[in-house]
């Protein structure tokens, strides 16, 4: 599968699963509100995301993803399988023993990520209850991370696309009973979470079986190529725990501010969306293709991977940031505001997005540059930077807080990742990947100005419709239209200016089929 058939694939996937996490997101926001519920339950929620980001789409996929590839390209699939089977026993094993050791230290974890939860106790003991359900999670989802990997290298992007979906439908239906029969409603969406788990395994392990890719049982060895993979994933463990101490840190600092666990992890949901549908899909397709390119020394077509990979970024992620920036309140206001979500919610919200939205360009970007050392299995030096980025977040954050409460979270989320950037393009000069080329030097500006008309266009009609319909069930329909308008305003612009044509959109149409 070519590079920009596996984006599109998996792009195109993970948005039903994006458009099922808004569902989600906006059920949680009827039920719990922004409320002490709410605040413990995002929180709790935080701690199997935060060690399933290093264990499993850091330091795990990053190392395992290379060299599975390269023995899959050099040595066939029977050495690669068997290198996946050593990689399970060996995650599984670790896996196992953080769990145990979490379960048992869960009041000090909770009390790291939250500790302005200590002054209310009920909250906090609330937090440590449900972050206990959902934990076991890490483990399912860490194994079904290594299946995808192996899926990503043959090319099987759309089925772990598809897995995440179903967490946010068992917590949707999670949802529904507790409503229907009087459950606890923040106990049901831990439980649900955790059977998603399970679900999101078996489907990813029963692809990878139909594949020839069902890996057996065995008793975890340090044999020298997981020796190897090991001093591979420390460095990138240590680069994605800096990054989640961020996390940590603001969510720490959010604690100590009623309601804004709960906006913040509202705005990250927002803004995640066009991370998921055009980061993600980035970094789950070009990793495996600049690992093959690398096993064969293709030093042209990494470059031209590279090249296409930024362009989809960048076609992806300056309207999305522009949008963002642009009608925030309406977003949030028309998908969250019910139940205990009010309209000092949705204000406080709508400037986190905002505040998020200007990072938006360099969180994609990253997901492209920082393949350019993990396909030539060089963990250490994103570390460096990662390190560096996370002093940077801490620094603004802290001072920050001081100046404009927790409102300097997003904003030091956002300079932080552009410092990141800077830093990874920067220590890239070297590699002959990294060499833009003249589509890209000259795409990229019509990009922004196509997208800059589109967000002008979007605020404009956002100032003269959305008020003549405060209060009215249109305006779920009124957001629609002006969501298709921009999306129309924006290609009409990228055809207008010469960065896209209706001919290559037909030709493009034609490969797909």
């Amino acid at each position: 599968m070519s590079l920009g058939r596996a984006m599109a694939a998996f792009g195109g996937v993970t948005l039903l699963s994006r458009v099922a996490g808004l569902a989600r997101d906006v059920m949680i926001a009827r039920y719990l509100g922004a409320g002490p519920a709410s605040d413990a339950f995002f929180a709790a929620f935080r701690l199997p995301n935060m060690f399933r980001r290093i264990f499993a789409e850091g330091a795990f996929t990053t190392a395992f993803m290379p060299m599975f590839a390269k023995a899959l390209e050099r040595e066939g699939p029977e050495k690669a399988r068997d290198f996946g089977s050593q990689a399970q026993a060996l995650l599984g094993s670790v896996l196992v023993g953080v769990t145990l050791i979490a379960l048992i230290f869960m009041p000090v974890l909770v009390y790291v990520i939250a500790a302005g939860f200590g002054e209310d106790p009920d909250k906090r003991d609330l937090a440590i209850l449900l972050a206990r359900i959902m934990f076991p999670y890490l483990a399912l989802i860490s194994l079904t991370a290594l299946y995808s990997a192996m899926l990503n290298a043959l090319g099987r992007f759309a089925i772990t696309a598809a897995a995440p979906i179903l967490l946010n439908v068992f917590m949707i239906l999670g949802m529904v009973l507790a409503a229907r029969f009087d459950w606890p409603m923040a106990q049901s969406l831990a439980i649900s979470s955790l059977l998603a788990g399970f679900g999101q395994l078996w489907i990813v392990w029963r692809a990878a079986r139909k594949l020839g890719m069902s890996l057996g049982l065995r008793r975890p060895r340090l044999t020298p190529e997981m020796k190897g993979m090991a001093r591979f994933a420390l460095p990138a463990a240590i680069s994605g725990g800096a990054m989640q101490t961020n996390i940590v840190i603001g969510t720490t600092i959010a604690s100590f501010f009623a309601g804004a666990v709960s906006w913040l992890s509202s705005a990250d949901r927002l803004y995640q969306l066009p991370l998921g549908l055009v980061g993600a899909a980035i970094g789950a397709a070009l990793l495996p293709e600049l690992s093959r390119r690398a096993a064969a020394e293709d030093a042209r077509g990494a470059q031209e991977a590279l090249n296409r990979a930024m362009e989809f970024g960048l076609l992806g992620a300056l309207p999305a940031a522009t949008a963002l920036l642009a009608i925030p309140g309406t977003l949030i206001s028309v998908m969250f505001e019910r139940g205990g979500f009010g309209p000092a919610d949705t204000l406080a919200t709508a400037q986190a997005v905002a505040l998020y939205a200007l990072g938006v360009p360099a969180f994609v970007l990253l997901k492209a540059v920082a393949p350019i050392y993990y396909a030539r299995e060089d963990s250490k030096t994103p570390l460096r930077y990662a390190l560096r980025g996370m002093a940077v977040n801490t620094i603004l954050s802290l001072g920050g807080v001081w100046l404009w409460d927790w409102r300097a979270i997003p904003l030091a989320t956002s300079v932080a990742a552009w410092a990141n950037l800077w830093m990874l393009w920067r220590g890239a000069a070297h590699d002959p990947a990294r060499v833009i080329d003249a589509r890209l030097r000259k795409r990229g500006p019509l990009f922004l100005l196509a997208a800059l008309i589109m967000a002008a266009l979007a605020w404009g009609a956002d100032r003269a419709l959305m008020p003549e319909l405060e209060g009215s069930s249109l305006r779920y329909l009124g957001l629609a239209g002006i969501v298709l308008g921009a999306m129309a305003a924006y290609g009409l612009s990228l055809m207008a200016l010469g960065a896209g044509s209706l001919a290559e959109v037909k030709a493009a149409l034609r490969r797909r089929a």
